[in-house]
């Protein structure tokens, strides 16, 4: 087991504070131990990460791009290392952490090594200007131009926790920034192990640092730093509006990216293929990584012609499913990242039966033992003003409820305070596409839960602001610097 340090200047520091235990989600045992930060640990290496912002920025794009790549190769190598690890931090199935963890951190890096030399000059047409009190006329030209923000404070959540910090670096860094980023307390350590493979592939030391702590006070401390100048986050919305209120004292760059309640709308006119589509999709609430995912459809709005039909299917997808551990290549269901988080999963669930609504599957703890586990459960008949069909639970709970109208489905979509990434399940790709627009969501699916990796992500209302992703990732780690001169 390993005791980990702060990464900071490009080398391991011994914690004042010593270190917290991070504890296996199936074995409840511990993993490794990760440091508790202190503010002053915190200050240093923001100023690390200043101190280092200038050169980083200068350095030849070509140059940056190759060190990119550079972290993707050495990513992809040490797979092997990483996987095990991030496997056991999380408590994600294998799976999942063979395929979606370590592999989609080395494409987001390869991705961003490829943003590095992508045009950063917009430019714009030459404008006669008339004499003024300022200056004789003249024929100006102009260009706006994308600058790095300067240093970038990266705090992700626990569910993808490289995928999440790889998706913020690696554009972060693209653009000329520096970074210091603050994991999940629950699962650090392969973010971690991230220092000393960036600094393997070439970046200078002080470009990348991660400091991390089993509470706020890291983040609160980094977020309230005069020498951060932008804040990249990922999490929950109630965390988000605190970091929000914090960076608006000084007027610090935020990008949010925090909770969703996606809704799957199944329409009548939805086929039998369209049908199994969207059981299939919907069913990913439990079997990827047993709900822990912001964008997952953990509703599911029916038309009444179809209702009982789509929660029959439901009901058998997810009693199909395997629960138990997560190393076992059988096991699709594997257990929530903590008992706190497991409990407050199973107390929603008991406020919904209270309610009146229909528990079809699951909603007691199985018998699995050590380990945080949920079954998969499936709520039907709730009502829109349940606290289940109106906020994030971010565990393996789908609820369903039906609709006569596509008035009243947009009508119970748009119900929430959040507003990620929903979904549109049709025989009419039309019709989804005109629905879509009356959808109070940053993203969209169409019969599908696929996602673009170039498309902008983000949501509207309670979740975030901003958005990242392919080319719009570049364009929120920078701001745009106008340059005007005589032709």
């Amino acid at each position: 087991m390993t005791a980990y340090g702060h990464w900071i200047a490009g080398a391991w520091r011994a914690p004042e504070k010593g270190h917290y235990p991070v504890v296996n989600p199936a074995t409840e045992e511990v993993v490794g131990e990760a440091p508790e930060s202190t503010p002053a640990e915190v200050a240093d290496a923001v100023a690390a990460a200043r101190a280092a912002q200038d050169g980083w920025s200068r350095t030849a794009r070509r140059e940056r791009a190759a060190v990119l790549d550079r972290i993707a190769d050495l990513l992809v190598e040490r797979g092997k290392e990483l996987v095990p690890l991030l496997q056991a931090e999380t408590g994600a199935t294998m799976r999942v952490a063979s395929t979606m963890q370590v592999p989609v951190a080395a494409d987001r890096f390869r991705r961003y090594a490829r943003g590095a030399v992508e045009p950063d000059v917009i430019p714009l047409a030459p404008r006669a200007v008339g004499a003024s009190a300022l200056a004789p006329g003249s024929l100006l030209g102009a260009a706006a131009v994308r600058r790095p923000v300067g240093v970038v404070a990266c705090i992700t959540s626990y569910n993808f926790p490289i995928v999440n910090l790889a998706g913020k670096v690696a554009p972060a860094l693209a653009m000329g920034n520096t970074v210091v980023a603050k994991p999940a307390p629950q699962d650090p350590l392969c973010c971690l192990e991230l220092g000393p493979i960036l600094r393997e592939a070439g970046l200078p030391d002080g470009v990348f640092n991660v400091v991390t702590g089993s509470g706020p006070a890291a983040g609160e401390a980094l977020v309230a730093h005069p020498g951060v100048d932008m804040v990249s986050f990922t999490g929950s919305s109630a965390v988000g509006r605190k970091i929000a209120e914090t960076a608006g004292r000084s007027l610090k760059r935020t990008l949010m990216e925090l909770g969703g309640k996606g809704a799957a709308v199944i329409l009548e006119d939805a086929d039998d293929k369209v049908i199994r589509s969207a059981i299939g999709a919907v069913g990913s609430v439990w079997s990827f990584h047993s709900g822990q995912v912001c964008t997952a459809p953990t509703r599911v709005l029916v038309h009444r012609s179809l209702y009982e039909r789509v929660v029959a299917g439901l009901k058998h997808y997810a009693e199909s499913l395997t629960v138990g551990d997560p190393v076992d290549n059988s096991t699709i269901v594997g257990p929530l990242i903590s008992a706190a988080q497991r409990n407050r999963v199973e107390a929603h669930v008991a406020a919904a039966r209270a309610e009146g609504a229909r528990i079809v599957t699951g909603g007691t703890r199985p018998p699995v033992r050590p380990g945080f586990y949920v079954a998969p459960t499936l709520i039907a008949d709730a009502t829109p003003s349940m606290i289940v069909a109106r906020e994030e639970l971010f565990g393996p709970v789908v609820v369903a409820m039906p609709f006569d109208t596509d008035d009243e489905a947009v009508g119970i979509a748009n119900g929430t305070a959040y507003g990620l990434y929903d979904y549109v399940f049709s025989g009419d790709t039309a019709r989804a596409w005109a629905l879509a627009a009356r959808l109070r969501s940053g993203n969209v699916g169409i019969n599908t839960v696929q996602r673009h990796p170039e498309t902008p992500f983000g949501g509207f209302k309670e979740s975030g602001t901003g958005r990242d992703g392919g080319s719009f990732g570049l364009a929120a780690y920078s701001e745009l610097q106008s340059v005007v001169w005589p032709s």
